[in-house]
Formats: structure tokens, C-alpha cells, sequence
């Protein structure tokens, strides 16, 4: 398992936009990705469940990627994170 932890930049937090790019960019690999944050988890595949995990501007997330391309899937979820969040 791989994890990086990240404070969310973005003025409105994890918003709709963003986390549909983001289930999209979770569905390349075969790895399974969670977030966890506001002492929550979800898994990152499922747009609903990042949605509903409310994660605000500010707030430190831990993002762990466990399967057969963890290591890229954790590198692309990182700059996907710095870029967009």
C-alpha cells in the first residue's frame, strides 16, 4: 500500500467538477484508491462517496492507492491532488 497525505488548496474544497475528473483519473488503474478525511473514508472510484465526504479548503487528506499499479497510481493521484486541489 502507498499513501501521501494533502491539504486541500482549492477555495471550495473537493467540489462536483473536480471529483468527477478525479473518479475518472481512479478508474485507470487497477488499484483500489480511498481518501480518507473529516474522519471519513471513501473510495475514490465512487463519485457520490467523495462528494459526501465534505472535505473543505484546508483540510489534510490521506490518500492511499493498495493493488497490482499502486505505484503509479499513487504518482498520478499525487499530481492529479497538486494540480487540480
Amino acid at each position: 500500500m502507498k499513501t501521501f497525505n494533502y491539504t486541500i488548496q482549492d477555495a471550495l474544497g473537493i467540489h462536483a467538477r473536480p471529483a468527477g475528473v478525479l473518479v475518472k483519473e481512479v478508474k485507470k488503474f487497477e488499484s483500489k484508491v480511498t481518501i480518507e478525511g473529516n474522519g471519513k473514508s471513501a473510495d475514490a472510484g465512487k463519485l457520490l462517496a467523495v462528494m459526501g465526504m465534505g472535505i473543505k479548503q484546508g483540510t489534510e487528506i490521506t490518500v492511499k492507492a493498495e493493488g497490482a499499479d499502486e505505484d503509479a497510481a499513487i504518482a498520478a493521484m499525487e499530481e492529479f491532488f497538486k494540480a487540480n486541489l
